[in-house]
């Protein structure tokens, strides 16, 4: 009696040794989400150079297993059970980070911050705070708009000035302080500052009395930016110098540690 074969087309490996089925689907979900998270089959066929039938059976297996929904129109989005998984990978990136933070304190002497884009808002993941007796607090988990803070500026200053211009339309524009920006002109000239000088600052916008520091993290699977924050009379321009190239040296590291397969990172 023959045997059968232990490999099917779906089930084959991949030349760097996985499954290749479970390497397509992941591909084309994050296909669909560079794609503003709703596509058609022939959309993906194009993108990914993958057969319609194999698109097709794919996408199936990932409605079923509700990672991916079929609108009314026919198209593809991805699906609510990936919310679940996207915040405990938020609450773990965070985790991750907390040895750089440290670092940072360490280097700096002054709290540092971790904070992605969740939509409109600004979340911070992650903080270590400084040994100062006087230091800034960010609560974990707080929301903030992104136009009022450092992690925010670096965090949209990747971003195309149209996509950034929608983003303040939704949100407003509302002032925390007499030094926050409140247009989308100044916000946007703010903007061409960070990519020009490679950091960004927020200069008692947010809080009378606090400066911070912030930078993007290169290449982070979803956008993310680290930053220190401290009294505005030890931030200032002569620490500001010292401090920024430690900022963008961990941001570095902190990058390359995510990207590195397989493995948490680490310090």
């Amino acid at each position: 009696m023959p045997t059968s074969s232990a490999s099917t087309t779906d089930s084959a490996r991949s030349a760097g040794g996985g499954v290749q089925s479970l390497e397509r689907a992941f591909d084309l979900l994050e296909r669909m989400a560079d794609a503003g998270g709703e596509v058609g089959l022939s959309e993906l066929s194009a993108s990914s150079g993958l057969p319609l039938p194999t698109i097709h059976r794919l996408m199936r297996t990932l409605v079923t297993c509700g990672y991916v929904r079929q609108q009314p129109n026919r198209r593809y989005a991805l699906g609510p059970r990936l919310i679940r998984l996207g915040e405990s990978a938020s609450r773990l990136l965070g985790t991750w980070a907390r040895p750089y933070l440290a670092r940072l304190v360490d280097e700096t002497g002054e709290t540092a911050n971790m904070a992605l884009l969740d939509g409109d808002e600004v979340v911070y993941v992650a903080q270590v705070p400084s040994r100062h007796s006087m230091r800034m607090f960010t609560e974990v988990g707080r929301r903030v708009l992104p136009h009022s803070t450092g992690v925010g500026k670096a965090l949209l200053s990747g971003f195309p000035p149209e996509e950034v211009r929608a983003l303040l339309g939704r949100t407003g524009m509302p002032a925390a302080t007499d030094r926050t920006i409140t247009t989308p002109e100044g916000f946007l000239a703010a903007l061409e500052e960070v990519r020009r000088q490679g950091y960004a600052i927020d200069d008692n916008e947010q809080e009378i009395g606090v400066r911070c520091l912030a930078v993007p993290v290169p290449d982070s699977p979803t956008a993310a930016a680290i930053s220190i924050s401290g009294p505005a009379g030890r931030v200032t321009e002569s620490a500001t110098e010292r401090i920024v190239p430690v900022l963008r040296q961990v941001a570095v590291e902190l990058s390359q540690a995510l990207a590195a397969p397989g493995t948490a990172p680490a310090v």
